[in-house]
C-alpha cells in the first residue's frame, strides 16, 4: 500500500512541473500580446477575450488540476515522512491542503469571471475591465500572486526531509531556498520572487517526483 501510494506521489509531483512547465509556455507565449506595455487595460482585456477558451483550458489545467494532484502528493509526503517527523509533517500537511484548495479557487475565479466579464464586455468595455481586476485582486490574493502558503508547504516538508533522511540533502536545501522565495512574496514590492518560487518549483518538483518513484520503500 506504502509503494502505490508513494508511485502516485512521485507521479503527481512530475505532473506538477509539467504543468507549471506549460503554464510559463502558454502564459509568455499565447497569452501575451508582443505589444503588451503599449496596450491599456481595456485592450489587454479584449486579448483575453478573443482568446477565452485558451486562458480557461490552462487555468483548468495549472489551477484545478494542479490542485487535486496536489492532494495526492501531500498525502503520499506524509505518509513518507510523518514517522520521524510528526509534528511538522502535520503543519506542512495542513498547508500543503490549505494550498490545494486555495489553488482550486484561484482557478475556477479565474475561468468564472473571465466568463462572465466576456458577456460584460460585448455591451460595455470599460464596465467589464472594471469588473476583470476585481476579479484579479481576489485571484491574486487566493494564489494567483502570493505564495506563502505553497512556501511554507515546501519550506515545512524541506525541513522534515532534513530531519528524517527521507529524501537528498541537496533536494532538501533546493526546497528551503525555494520555499523561503514564496514567503517572501507576501512583502510588497518582492512580489516578483513568484517566478523564482515557480522555477524553482519546477526543479523542486521534477526531482523529487523521480526519486519518490524509484525509491518507494520506505527507507530506500
Amino acid at each position: 500500500m506504502f509503494n502505490n501510494l508513494q508511485k502516485m506521489g512521485g507521479l503527481a509531483a512530475l505532473i506538477e512541473a509539467g504543468m507549471y512547465i506549460a503554464g510559463f509556455t502558454v502564459m509568455f507565449g499565447l497569452l501575451a500580446p508582443d505589444n503588451a506595455a503599449d496596450l491599456d487595460s481595456v485592450q489587454k482585456l479584449a486579448f483575453l477575450v478573443e482568446r477565452q477558451a485558451i486562458f480557461q483550458t490552462l487555468h483548468l489545467l495549472i489551477y484545478v488540476a494542479f490542485g487535486i494532484f496536489l492532494v495526492v502528493l501531500t498525502v503520499a509526503l506524509h505518509e513518507r515522512l510523518k514517522a520521524r517527523a510528526a509534528a511538522l509533517m502535520q503543519m506542512a500537511t495542513a498547508f500543503g491542503l490549505i494550498w490545494a484548495g486555495l489553488v482550486i479557487a484561484s482557478g475556477m475565479v479565474a475561468n468564472i469571471g473571465l466568463e462572465t466579464v466576456a458577456g460584460i464586455y460585448l455591451e460595455d468595455p470599460a464596465q467589464a475591465t472594471l469588473v476583470w481586476l476585481a476579479i484579479g485582486a481576489v485571484q491574486n490574493g487566493l494564489g494567483g500572486g502570493v505564495e506563502i502558503v505553497g512556501g511554507l508547504w515546501v519550506l515545512l516538508i524541506s525541513c522534515a526531509a532534513l530531519r528524517s533522511q527521507q529524501l537528498p540533502k541537496l533536494l532538501n536545501m533546493i526546497g528551503l531556498f525555494v520555499g523561503a522565495a514564496g514567503l517572501l512574496t507576501a512583502i510588497p514590492g518582492l512580489t516578483d520572487l513568484g517566478a523564482v518560487f515557480g522555477l524553482g518549483q519546477i526543479l523542486w518538483f521534477l526531482w523529487l517526483g523521480v526519486f519518490m518513484l524509484r525509491h518507494s520503500q520506505l527507507g530506500v
